[in-house]
């Protein structure tokens, strides 16, 4: 069932597009919009990080993300969000997940965002392994910071 507020979801290999998911929840209803971006950083839990390998189950990954969009915009009514994530081998700075959400007023525009990626975290599956200096690599559980396995 499609949702009128929730205006993209995806799971994509390529570069995310940051214009367009800002386009997608533009609105003239909309007098704020928060945009969250998360990269891959060149530090992790003491270690340097030279990028990151991405992996999901793809259909079940877009549905969780997507029933998370819903809940989102079911609980505050006005909420427009566009969120897309990404998967294969990330470098250093760019861009692994986005969210747009625009609403009449900032401050639900903003906790829209923080519940997205908070829900994102526990509930869709996307894995990461994170790439380091020395060539070694660790799965990361995405539900702790700093929690990190050796492959």
């Amino acid at each position: 069932m499609h949702s009128p507020d929730v205006r993209h979801v995806a799971v994509v290999t390529d570069p995310i597009d940051v214009v367009a998911l800002l386009a997608a929840v533009a609105a003239p209803s909309s007098g704020a919009t928060s945009l969250f971006l998360g990269t891959v950083r060149e530090v992790n839990d003491g270690r340097a990080v030279t990028g990151i390998d991405y992996e999901a189950y793809q259909p079940m990954a877009e549905s969780e993300l997507r029933a998370i969009a819903r809940e989102t915009c079911a609980d505050t009514a006005g909420l427009l969000v566009a969120v897309e994530h990404r998967v294969g081998t990330l470098l250093v700075g760019d861009v692994s997940v986005a969210i747009a959400v625009s609403h009449a007023h900032r401050a639900p525009a903003l906790d829209g965002a923080r519940r997205i990626i908070e829900s994102l975290k526990q509930r869709v599956p996307i894995w990461k392994q994170e790439h380091y200096v020395d060539g070694d690599r660790a799965w990361v559980d995405p539900t702790t910071s700093g929690t990190a396995r050796t492959a």
